[in-house]
C-alpha cells in the first residue's frame, strides 16, 4: 500500500489510476470536502494534517510501501514533511508536480512570494481580485484593507471556516466570492466586469488549477496580474505525468 498525499482533483485522478494498477492508496487530506471524492472513489482516506514524524509513524504502524506526494503546488510544509516522513521510514518518495506554465505578457507581474504580492498591490490599489485562497488572506487584507480607494474582492472555496476567517479579517459579504472552480474563462471575466476588477492576484499553480483561463480571461479585460511563483522545494524524483510517476514507483518498489 502506498502513502498517498493529495487534495487536488487531479491528484484524486492519479490515486485511481495507481489503484487501477495494482497499488493500494492510503490517502492523507486536510479537509472533509478533499476525502469526499476520494473515498466516494473507494480510496481510504486519513483526514487531518500530519508533520514528518506522524507520517513516519503512520508508515511504519500501517507497512506502507512509498510514498507519493501529490499534494497541491503551493502546498510546501506538507511536501516537506512528506519528503522527511519517507526519509526518517526509509521508504521512497515520489512527487507529482503539475507541469509549470510560462507566461508572458507586459500586464502580468510574476513575484516571488505572497508579501511581495501585497505590497504591490498596496503600490496599485483599485479594485482588486484576490484568487490565492483563506491561507494567506490575512497578509494581504493587512496591507490593503484601510487602503484609500482600495476595494479587496476574495474569492475562495464555500466553506464555513473560510468565511470565518473573511469575518474576523474584515472583509465584507459583499466583497466575498464564495464558489468552487474550475472557472471558464467566460465566467472570469463575467466576474471581473460584475466587480469592475482592476488588478487580479493570483498563484503559479498549473494548468490544472485554470490559472490559464484565469489569466487570459483578466489579460482580455486589460486587467493586470501579480502571479505568486511556485515555492521552492528541494523535491526528490518529481514527475508531471501520471504514467511517469507509475513507472517510477514500480522501478523503486522492485529495488527493495
Amino acid at each position: 500500500m502506498i502513502l498517498f498525499l493529495a487534495g487536488t482533483s487531479d491528484a484524486r485522478a492519479l490515486a485511481i489510476e495507481l489503484q487501477q494498477t495494482g497499488y493500494p492508496v492510503l490517502a492523507t487530506v486536510v479537509t472533509e470536502s478533499a476525502a469526499k471524492s476520494l473515498i466516494e472513489a473507494n480510496i481510504e482516506t486519513h483526514i487531518g494534517r500530519l508533520t514528518a514524524e506522524d507520517m513516519a509513524q503512520f508508515i511504519q504502524s500501517k507497512n506502507l510501501q512509498a510514498v507519493v506526494d501529490a499534494s497541491h503546488p503551493f502546498a510546501e510544509e506538507a511536501s516537506n514533511n512528506a519528503l522527511e516522513g519517507a526519509r526518517l521510514a526509509s521508504v521512497p518518495y515520489i512527487r507529482y508536480e503539475r507541469e509549470s506554465q510560462q507566461f508572458e505578457n507586459d500586464k502580468l507581474i510574476l513575484v516571488r512570494d505572497y508579501e511581495e504580492a501585497a505590497n504591490l498591490a498596496a503600490e496599485k490599489r483599485g479594485v482588486i481580485m484576490l484568487t490565492t485562497g483563506s491561507k494567506t488572506l490575512g497578509t494581504f487584507t493587512e496591507k490593503l484593507l484601510d487602503l484609500e480607494g482600495t476595494r479587496v474582492i476574495a474569492r475562495m472555496l464555500p466553506r464555513l471556516d473560510n468565511m470565518e476567517k473573511c469575518a474576523e479579517l474584515g472583509v465584507e459579504q459583499k466583497n466575498i466570492v464564495a464558489i468552487q472552480g474550475p472557472f471558464s474563462k467566460e465566467l472570469n471575466i463575467a466576474l471581473y466586469k460584475q466587480y469592475g476588477v482592476t488588478l487580479m492576484i493570483t498563484k503559479e499553480s498549473g494548468k490544472v488549477g485554470s490559472v490559464d483561463e484565469k489569466l487570459t480571461a483578466a489579460l482580455e479585460c486589460g486587467i493586470e496580474t501579480i502571479m505568486i511563483a511556485r515555492p521552492k522545494v528541494a523535491y526528490e524524483n518529481v514527475h508531471s505525468t501520471f504514467i511517469d510517476v507509475i513507472q517510477a514507483l514500480q522501478t523503486q518498489l522492485s529495488q527493495i
